[in-house]
């Protein structure tokens, strides 16, 4: 039982439970799902449909984060993405045919992919810190974006690209079903090849690792090239979900939601050990608690408050001299065991 209490995903499933716990105590239809016309409505429906964009950054965020790294411009690369594809959308004569779909789409992709691997040649070859390299693309990356639309919001009418962020397939969203692809094709890759254990061999100590004969450079250079991979998919599905190209308001902050999913679902900042299923926890809770901060009525302007006091918990709960304290309050409180007296007349 000790051992159950100790697994690291423990406390993100507790702090998810909590939250789905009251959100049902204040509004009982928190968990009432309707079918209307073959499709599933609800709470819990928009909380799948919505979490998308995170949980593709989140689960690149996790690869990184795992490298002894961090990646600060995947909000900007989803305003690359999403003005990429929208450009190529609004300029084509037929918006609405397959064909146009994915040149935008795939172009708008590979662009995302480019700028990860460009983050990952300045951390892995150029040996240039990880905040520091990615923050040059989170400050031009948005005025990138604005330069491919002009300066405007780029708005489109495309039902084929509606599709991808607004359809239903199977009766759940089809953004849903991309989210879980990708949780998937990531779960076997890193869980299902030896690339998984590289990577947390590079995140706890690059030196050993690269002495020991593991190709540390390639392995960081493709966890950057994965983030902006999965980014550019995210600002695909953002985008598309307002059938417009902000470059501006595209992926804002999603990167510190992402950081705190992946902390939230036990993977250190320090590199290492990562985990998947822990992230996607961390994604639903954080759009869970999103959920709840606007049906309490708490102003948008004020909600960054509520996130960054579970910012503030979760680097307590994980600091180790938190805990030490913790341990030892706890110590102290618990009453004196019985003094015993061994066979040589010493107390014991």
């Amino acid at each position: 039982m000790k051992k159950l209490l100790r697994h690291r995903l423990v406390l993100p499933i507790v702090a998810l439970a909590a939250l789905i716990l009251i959100n049902t105590i204040s509004r009982p239809s928190f968990l009432a799902i309707t079918v209307r016309d073959g499709q599933l409505y609800g709470s819990l429906i928009d909380i799948l449909r919505n979490s998308a964009p995170l949980m593709l950054v989140a689960l690149g965020m996790t690869i990184v984060i795992a490298t002894r790294g961090i990646d600060l411009s995947v909000g900007a690369l989803m305003a690359v993405s999403g003005a990429v594809a929208l450009t190529i959308i609004a300029g084509s004569p037929e918006p609405e045919s397959p064909m146009t779909l994915t040149i935008a789409i795939g172009a708008g992709v590979l662009v995302t992919l480019l700028f990860g691997a460009w983050n990952g040649f300045l951390v892995a070859v150029l040996g240039i810190q990880p905040i520091i390299a990615t923050l040059v693309l989170m400050l031009a990356g948005r005025g990138i974006a604005l330069l491919i639309t002009g300066g405007y919001i780029t708005t489109v009418n495309s039902a084929p690209y509606r599709f991808m962020a607004q359809g239903y397939v199977l009766g759940l969203p089809f953004a849903f079903f991309v989210s879980v692809a990708a949780i998937t094709v990531i779960a076997l890759v890193e869980r299902r090849t030896a690339l998984g254990v590289l990577t947390e061999a590079v995140g706890i100590n690059p030196e050993a690792s690269r002495l020991a004969g593991v190709r540390s450079r390639g392995i960081v250079w493709g966890a950057y090239a994965t983030s902006g991979l999965l980014a550019g998919i995210a600002g695909i599905l953002y985008s598309s979900n307002i059938m417009a190209a902000d470059s501006n308001a595209a992926g804002l902050y999603i990167e510190l939601d992402a950081i705190l999913a992946v902390v939230l679902g036990g993977t250190a900042l320090s590199g290492g050990k990562f985990s998947i299923a822990g992230t996607v926890i961390g994604v639903f809770t954080i759009q869970t608690l999103k959920s709840t901060i606007t049906f309490l009525g708490v102003p948008p302007a004020v909600s960054p408050l509520f996130m960054a006091l579970v910012v503030v918990l979760v680097v307590l709960i994980q600091s180790r001299r938190v805990r030490g304290w913790v341990t030892r309050g706890v110590r102290a409180l618990r009453p004196a065991g019985r003094e015993t007296v061994g066979a040589n007349g010493v107390n014991r």
